[in-house]
């Protein structure tokens, strides 16, 4: 039996990143920039007023802390205004925040400051109660980004603040690592679609819906190919057309029993995959090769859907992030106290559902068990927002001792 540990190893070492593309930055978020994004013009472009207010020579209202200062106002600049305007020597300008501010002002007095506040707008005069020193209020040329600045890195993860930071010098497309598409076949003559409904010893094929959402979650693009027979000519066929679409395939049900033997038949001429039995419960019995002309890494999961789905949250997100280019490719693990005892099988390391709670006071972690170990309980995974995982030379864990768990947080 293999341990988790040296299959983890297996599966992350054929993760192969797709060759970068360039998207609109509107279809860039959650993605790795793959290039220096190089400033080619300041941020801001201009001197521009940081409030509303007026802009003035910070030199005419110094003394305005002693004694108000009224200047005559000269205009009005709005945001957007293209016109330039000079101020003079004890003038004032009304400007409105991100309006460009004229030549020789060098700050800008919040109407707070003044006898107008927010009203008066087109008042001649001004008188101003607070002093300010030079470059208030001002967002300066270049405060935020120099021309030929490092913008975004090569590297970096793409949120809200990227892709505003990209608009904002004026980029509307940016080269990124894509999404690794991932397609997803059930295999099982019990199957029906959830459209139908099933008959006698049929089920609802769960495996496809369940492992696309999670291959979605873990940052793929995803193809549900649905349920396919298992007649190896057919199943060959299409396990090959997805492999020229595809960076990662998981074929669910194809991994154990007869069904087991003709999936493996059917694949056999598309390169090998290994199937064995690794160190984890529950999911033990599964499959994983590198299949086609570009070694696509393919698994094989087990037919049981709460199983499947361990199975792909300890093996192929990790491939999935690994193949995204994240620097660490696993779960956030922490420790925690266990509120219920449990128990695992011997000899193989156990992924629990749990529910992890914060202690309000002291701010620890604590779990509580879902379910039986049982590999059939789907609901008590839905419940979870986390895996306890015990060591394999461990059985029964007393509540108040000290567990690893896993998140399971989920995008969004």
């Amino acid at each position: 039996m293999r341990s988790v540990d040296e299959q983890l190893a297996r599966v992350v070492a054929a993760a192969v990143r797709p060759a970068p593309v360039r998207v609109a930055i509107s279809e860039s978020q959650g993605l790795l920039c793959a290039e220096e994004v190089v400033a080619e013009r300041a941020l801001p472009g201009f001197d521009q007023a940081a409030v509303d207010g007026y802009a003035v020579r910070s030199v005419d209202v110094q003394a305005a802390n002693e004694e108000p200062v009224t200047l005559p106002v000269v205009g009005e600049i709005p945001a957007g205004s293209r016109q330039p305007r000079r101020l003079q020597p004890g003038q004032a300008v009304r400007v409105a925040t991100g309006a460009p501010l004229p030549t020789l002002a060098d700050a800008v007095v919040p109407s707070a400051y003044t006898n107008r506040g927010d009203t008066d707008r087109h008042a001649a005069k001004v008188t101003v109660h607070r002093s300010v020193p030079s470059a208030a209020f001002v967002r300066r040329t270049g405060e935020d980004v120099q021309t030929g600045d490092v913008a975004v890195r090569r590297g970096a993860s793409i949120g809200a603040a990227q892709v505003g930071l990209l608009a904002a010098v004026g980029r509307n497309k940016v080269l990124v690592h894509p999404r690794p598409r991932v397609s997803v076949i059930s295999i099982g003559e019990e199957l029906v679609d959830v459209d139908r409904t099933p008959g006698q010893g049929q089920v609802y094929d769960v495996n496809s819906y369940a492992l696309a959402a999670a291959a979605r979650d873990a940052g793929a693009e995803v193809s549900r190919v649905g349920i396919q027979s298992s007649d190896p000519r057919r199943l060959r066929e299409v396990v090959e057309g997805r492999l020229l679409l595809s960076e990662i395939v998981v074929v669910a049900g194809g991994v154990g029993g007869v069904i087991g033997d003709e999936v493996r038949a059917a694949l056999a001429d598309l390169g090998d995959v290994d199937v064995t039995r690794v160190a984890m419960h529950p999911g033990s019995v599964q499959g994983f090769g590198r299949l086609g002309p570009d070694a696509v890494p393919t698994f094989l999961l087990p037919a049981n859907p709460m199983s499947a789905l361990v199975v792909f949250e300890v093996l192929v997100r990790p491939l999935i992030r690994a193949a995204l280019g994240k620097r660490n490719p696993y779960r956030r693990a922490v420790g925690a106290r266990l509120l219920s005892p449990l128990t695992s099988t011997k000899g193989r390391r156990g992924y629990l559902r749990g529910q992890l709670l914060r202690d309000a006071d002291n701010g620890e972690y604590l779990v509580q068990p879902l379910g039986t170990s049982g590999s059939h309980l789907l609901a008590s995974l839905a419940e979870a927002n986390c895996l306890v995982m015990v060591d394999e030379d461990v059985t029964d864990v007393a509540a108040g001792e000290e567990v690893v768990v896993s998140f399971l947080a989920q995008r969004g």
